[in-house]
């Protein structure tokens, strides 16, 4: 179940983790992190696409309130948002790419499914 999930941090952390997270994806199409990392930022980024494609006053407010930047937001709303119009959730997809070297972590590519 998305959202649920402690990630090791407190409540404060862990938000604006995946607010740096959700943000930097907007921003660049594609974030390598572990995997549950991924499926984390996949729900909170499909909810600020699906904010984009409502495009009202009230949407842009409550993205601004998420995403760290504002030219993130105004990207969001002019140029990612619009290329989802026809399509109903699933903008992001997740790879697989195996274990960290390091302390063997599952680690994953998010990135913005490209139409």
């Amino acid at each position: 179940m998305p959202g649920t999930r402690k990630l090791g941090r407190t409540t404060a952390h862990r938000n604006a983790m995946l607010r740096g997270m959700v943000t930097y994806l907007i921003e660049n199409g594609s974030i390598e992190t572990t995997l549950t990392r991924a499926k984390e930022v996949r729900a909170m980024a499909e909810r600020m696409i699906t904010l984009g494609k409502k495009n009202t006053l009230a949407s842009r407010r409550q993205a601004f309130a998420y995403i760290t930047k504002r030219s993130v937001v105004t990207k969001l709303f002019d140029e990612v948002a619009p290329k989802y119009a026809d399509r109903n959730g699933g903008y992001t997809q997740i790879y697989k790419l195996g274990p960290r070297r390091g302390d063997a972590a599952e680690m994953a590519l998010i990135k913005l499914i490209e139409d």
